[in-house]
């Protein structure tokens, strides 16, 4: 199904983000990708023809110079964001706190808030925020990212409670474990202790999400997917993995 609309992906230069910039792309959408790490950034967006421009979701300034840079916008992917540290409560780092709210939260809060007038000028806006199985589940050891994505998960469905009546949809997408770069994030870069978390089973891929988000943007206008949670077969809930060794 071929679209001639313009699709903002946030968080583009690699992962979840990347894999969408390219389905939306092959799919004939004219995307428009903004992540901090301008040069993966390029190479995504140029590989598929899509444009490009640098973009932190916890700037206010960056968000606003990014979207008054755009001369429209029918969808916007709000991707950025991640997981910091894993330790208790009891051994909480506030920089950490402070940093997951601001991506996850507060950067989703920025450019929806900057991109929303755009969505609705066109008449057929769609918000799709993706989310983490971490929004409605929490674990040992998770509180701030869980806290975070719960808080994302609340900004989601109170948009779509304001919205009702307005030409934009919403959709939330919440995947499980996904082998990205998720896990070296999260653990300073310890590729040893990231490979771990997928160790003895088959994770989602980034394409896997990315089909997601294809899937709700392209229903018809009057269909608003409200929410898709995706996970591996392997994978039962944050906890309750099943491995093989």
């Amino acid at each position: 199904m071929s679209e001639d609309r313009a699709a903002v992906v946030t968080g583009a230069s690699s992962g979840i983000g990347a894999a969408t910039v390219r389905a939306l792309a092959g799919a004939g959408f004219r995307v428009i990708g903004g992540a901090r790490r301008e040069d993966r950034l390029r190479e995504v967006c140029e590989a598929v023809g899509a444009s490009w421009a640098r973009l932190d979701v916890t700037d206010p300034g960056s968000v606003s110079a990014f979207v008054h840079g755009l001369d429209e916008c029918a969808i916007i992917v709000n991707n950025a964001g991640g997981a910091l540290g894993f330790e208790p409560v009891s051994d909480a780092d506030d920089e950490q706190w402070l940093s997951m709210y601001q991506s996850n939260v507060l950067g989703l809060m920025r450019m929806t808030r900057a991109v929303l007038p755009l969505l609705e000028r066109g008449g057929k806006g769609h918000i799709v925020d993706v989310g983490s199985i971490a929004g409605f589940e929490v674990y040992p050891s998770g509180a701030g990212y869980t806290a975070a994505k719960h808080a994302a998960r609340a900004v989601t469905r109170t948009l779509r409670l304001e919205l009702l009546g307005r030409p934009v949809r919403v959709t939330e997408v919440n995947p499980g474990l996904v082998e990205t770069e998720f896990s070296t994030v999260r653990f300073a870069g310890d590729a040893t202790r990231a490979a771990q978390v997928y160790a003895g089973m088959t994770p989602l891929t980034a394409a896997d999400v990315a089909d997601c988000i294809l899937w709700a943007v392209t229903r018809p206008p009057h269909v608003n997917v409200d929410e898709i949670v995706v996970r591996p077969r392997d994978q039962a809930s944050a906890t309750l993995v099943h491995r093989e060794f």
